[in-house]
């Protein structure tokens, strides 16, 4: 039942083309993303899970008990959770790549499951992460294509966290490129960009 473990929407596309996992910010859902997926990788088949905690009503992926401070149990859930649908989702299909894109805290748990299983994802794009502990990878990034976007103004997200983790990515052999903007919190066409050329290069290699 793993693969219905989240309330989710499903796109399907080419068969046996590649998956594409999306992960939304704090308050969205699991339709804000399909559209901005598909246009990223048309072929590819969308999973859009919606989190399971609510933060006054806003959906999350995880519990926090304040800005930046995370529930590091509930994360701990949610990373094994996670990693199980994405798992029982790839079995069942066996695409020819698999994708993740993430946004904010959509970002942090597709960051906390390459962390758990570093060789689930083939290419990952980590929109505006914020990860304010060491991680621990679990075995080695190397040959993981992975883009971290960021704005250089960002309140939730600061910039120094956004290249401590890009250096501990590295540390663990993984591709990593960094997209940055001037502005804040918000996605803007040049890291869509940047998601698109990545995107794009691994699924036509796989």
């Amino acid at each position: 039942m793993s693969k219905d473990a989240y309330i989710h929407k499903v796109l399907p596309g080419s068969p046996g083309g590649p998956m594409l996992f999306v992960f939304h910010g704090t308050g969205g859902d699991e339709s804000q993303l399909l559209s901005p997926g598909r246009d990223l990788v048309p072929q590819a088949t969308i999973i859009s899970p919606r989190g399971d905690v609510s933060e006054y009503g806003a959906a999350r992926f995880f519990r926090r008990t304040g800005e930046g401070v995370y529930d590091m149990g509930d994360l701990a859930r949610a990373t094994d959770k996670m990693v199980a649908f994405v798992k029982a989702h790839v079995e069942a299909a066996k695409p020819s790549a698999v994708l993740g894109l993430g946004y904010s805290n959509g970002a942090n748990i597709l960051a906390s499951v390459v962390f758990a299983e570093p060789e689930l994802f083939d290419a990952t794009v980590l929109m505006h992460p914020l990860i304010p502990f060491e991680p621990q990878v679990k075995g080695s990034l190397a040959g993981r294509h992975m883009l971290l976007t960021a704005g250089k103004r960002d309140p939730i997200c600061p910039p120094n966290l956004t290249t401590r983790l890009e250096a501990y990515l590295r540390a663990d052999g993984a591709d990593v490129t960094v997209e940055w903007h001037e502005g804040g919190h918000e996605v803007r066409p040049n890291e869509i960009e940047a998601a698109r050329r990545l995107f794009a290069g691994v699924a036509q290699g796989a």
